[in-house]
C-alpha cells in the first residue's frame, strides 16, 4: 500500500472506531493453501474458527494455474453472503492478493505467505532472498513439481511428528511451475487492511523474507514459533490473527458500505 493509501486508510479507521466499537466481527472467513498441499490441513483452524461463531469455507486449489487457482477461490467468494476475510498460506498468498480485489473481501490475512507486487511472481520474490537449503522443489517432465522426499520435513513440515511429515509428504499436491512463475496484475493489499503470521522457523520461505514482506504490504504483523506449515501446527495461534482480522476490518467495511463497495450479497 502506498503511504498515502495507508495514511488515508488509517484515517478512516480510527474515525470509524466509535462506531465499530460494539459491532459484530466480520464472520466470513476463506481460507486458502498453497503449494504442495491441499484445504484439509486447514482443519484445525477451521474448528477453533468454527468453534468461535465463524462461517468458514475452505478453497481447494487444483494448482493447474495461476488463472485456474485464482477462479477457485473467486468461485467461493461468490457463495459467500456477506463481507469476508481472505486467508492465504504461501503461494496462496500470492492467490489471495489477486484474488482480494474482489469487493466483498473486507481484509487480507497471509500466513506465512508470498504477497507480490503487481507484476511480481511468486518466484520472483525467492530473487530477494533465496529459499532455505532444505527446501528443494523437483520438476517433472510434464511441468509440474513434487518437494524432494529425503528434504521434506525439514524443509516443510519441520514441527510435525514423523509420521504427520511423512504422510504430508506422501500426499503432497504437485504444483505446475507455470503457477509460481505467474505475475499478479493486481495487489490487494495495497488497498484493503492486512494482517501476516511470520512462522519464526520457516524451512521453505525465510523468515526475514516473511518479515519483509510483511513491511513491504503495511500488515499488521505477529510471530509464531513454528514450521512453514504453522497453520497446521499451530491452529489455535493463527485462528486468533484471523479473528484479529474479522475484529479489525469492521472499520473498513463501514467506512466502504455506503457506496455498497462490500454490502453483502442479496
Amino acid at each position: 500500500m502506498t503511504s498515502t493509501l495507508k495514511t488515508i486508510a488509517a484515517a478512516a479507521l480510527v474515525g470509524s472506531v466509535a462506531l465499530s466499537a460494539s459491532a459484530e466481527p466480520i464472520r466470513n472467513i476463506v481460507l486458502v493453501h498453497g503449494a504442495f498441499a491441499d484445504g484439509s490441513g486447514w482443519r484445525g483452524v477451521y474448528d477453533e474458527l468454527t468453534a468461535r461463531g465463524y462461517a468458514v469455507s475452505i478453497v481447494q486449489n487444483p494448482l493447474t494455474s495461476f488463472a485456474d487457482d485464482v477462479a477457485a477461490t473467486q468461485r467461493v467468494l461468490n457463495r459467500q453472503d456477506g463481507p469476508v476475510i481472505l486467508v492465504g498460506h504461501s503461494y496462496g498468498g500470492s492467490v489471495i492478493t489477486e484474488a482480494g480485489t474482489d469487493p466483498k473481501v473486507a481484509g487480507l490475512v497471509y500466513v506465512a505467505a508470498f504477497a507480490p507486487e503487481i507484476g511480481q511472481s511468486t518466484l520472483d520474490q525467492y530473487t530477494e532472498i533465496p529459499p532455505p537449503p532444505n527446501f528443494v522443489p523437483e520438476e517433472q517432465p510434464d511441468g509440474f513439481a513434487y518437494l524432494n522426499g529425503e528434504k521434506f520435513r525439514a524443509g516443510f513440515a519441520g514441527d510435525t511428528s514423523e509420521a504427520d511429515a511423512a504422510f504430508l509428504r506422501d500426499s503432497q499436491v504437485p504444483i505446475a511451475m507455470a503457477a509460481l512463475a505467474a505475475p499478479v496484475t493486481v495487489a490487494a493489499w495495497q488497498t484493503k487492511p492486512s494482517w501476516y503470521v511470520v512462522a519464526t522457523e520457516d524451512g521453505a520461505i525465510d523468515p526475514e523474507l516473511l518479515r519483509s514482506t510483511a513491511r513491504r504490504i503495511g500488515a499488521e504483523t505477529t510471530e509464531v514459533p513454528g514450521s512453514h506449515v504453522v497453520f497446521l501446527t499451530q491452529p489455535k495461534a493463527v485462528a486468533d490473527v484471523i479473528e484479529a482480522a474479522a475484529i479489525g476490518a469492521v472499520g473498513a467495511v463501514e467506512g466502504e458500505s455506503s457506496t455498497g463497495a462490500l454490502a453483502p450479497s442479496e
